[in-house]
């Protein structure tokens, strides 16, 4: 079983190209999400693997077979819409029957399979409820149980939590990862945000301008991300340009940098060094100089609690620091400081 391959995928709009020869192969069960800024073209790669989009050019093959013509109702998928398009004149199990419904299972059947799923999305006993009654976090279960109601082979979603507030969306993302994992349903999601994908995917696919730049499981993303795009945009992190003087050495304002991998001697690029991983050394008595120490000054601090962020002036660029309230260094703002940023966590990017 070869689970989703798209090949080649593109998708224009008169002059206009929205998608980008997306190439990508989904497992079986995976849980993925579609990930980047507004207009990249995550959602309309998602409507053409539902079939509400024809590709310009390219295929969709699932299972080994060929839908790329094969219409939406035809291809026994589940879609979630942002919007939810729940009926507000049926109750919350006529909802969740409707597709039953319109294949013509009985009404026992329908019931049985209402309250299965209101079970499996942890809303028992509402079966009976007007929709208008229900929260935003209900009427999202609703949703998912319908679009879960025909045993779908693939689970799309587009954007399903935006509407909840940040608390309510967090806990739905862990709900609906563990109702994933629970039914083992290939799941693909549409999201802008990070913490989202991070939260729930097993595979992160990232995309800008209609490209995928990078697919790949969430912490080899934010470890070893494929270009500075990709780096800025999972989680924070400080970007310096720099030039590779020597095999694992590179150039950049301030002083030298100790990498893993350079790449040749003359070769410009970015160097990509998580928050978590700077060291601040008060100059009194701190490591002085030398390979990764660069010299700065503290600009900011802010205590947040879970950790303290510390911002630095580095050769004119801002250098940002985090650490746990326990490894706060003992500086403040204005203060002189050496900035380590380890060799191990110098990831080195094209420029």
């Amino acid at each position: 079983m070869s689970g989703l391959v798209l090949d080649g995928l593109v998708k224009r709009y008169g002059s206009v190209t929205a998608v980008h020869d997306a190439t990508l192969n989904i497992p079986h069960g995976k849980f993925v999400c579609l990930l980047g800024p507004s207009g990249c073209g995550k959602t309309t790669l998602l409507r053409m693997i539902a079939g509400l989009d024809a590709p310009t050019q390219g295929r969709i093959v699932i299972d080994g077979a060929n839908i790329t013509d094969v219409p939406t109702h035809k291809r026994d998928f589940g879609m979630v819409f942002q919007s939810l398009a729940l009926f507000p004149h049926l109750t919350v199990g006529e909802n969740i029957a409707y597709p039953l419904r319109i294949r013509g299972a009985s009404k026992a059947d329908q019931k049985a399979a209402a309250e299965r799923l209101l079970g499996l999305v942890r809303l028992p006993g509402v079966a009976d409820r007007p929709v208008s009654k229900l929260s935003g976090g209900q009427r999202q279960r609703v949703s998912i149980a319908r679009a879960l109601a025909l045993s779908p082979r693939l689970f799309l979603l587009d954007e399903p939590l935006s509407a909840l507030d940040a608390k309510l969306r967090e806990a739905m993302q862990i709900e609906l990862k563990q109702l994933q994992q629970s039914l083992g349903i290939t799941t693909i999601v549409v999201t802008h945000d990070q913490r989202e994908a991070m939260t729930m995917a097993d595979l992160v696919v990232v995309m800008s301008a209609g490209r995928i730049l990078q697919a790949a499981p969430p912490i080899e993303i934010y470890r070893r991300p494929a270009d500075a795009f990709v780096a800025d945009f999972i989680g924070m992190t400080n970007l310096l340009p720099g030039t590779v003087t020597a095999p694992g050495l590179i150039a950049v304002e301030g002083g030298v940098l100790a990498a893993q991998e350079t790449g040749p001697a003359g070769t410009k690029v970015m160097v990509s060094v998580r928050p978590e991983e700077v060291n601040v050394h008060a100059t009194l008595g701190g490591p002085q100089g030398g390979t990764n120490h660069l010299p700065g000054t503290v600009t900011f601090l802010r205590d947040l609690g879970a950790s303290v962020e510390i911002r630095l002036d580095v050769a004119g660029k801002e250098i940002i620091a985090v650490s746990a309230p326990q490894d706060r260094p003992l500086v403040e703002a204005g203060d002189t400081v050496a900035v380590e940023l380890p060799a191990a966590a110098c990831v080195v990017l094209p420029q």
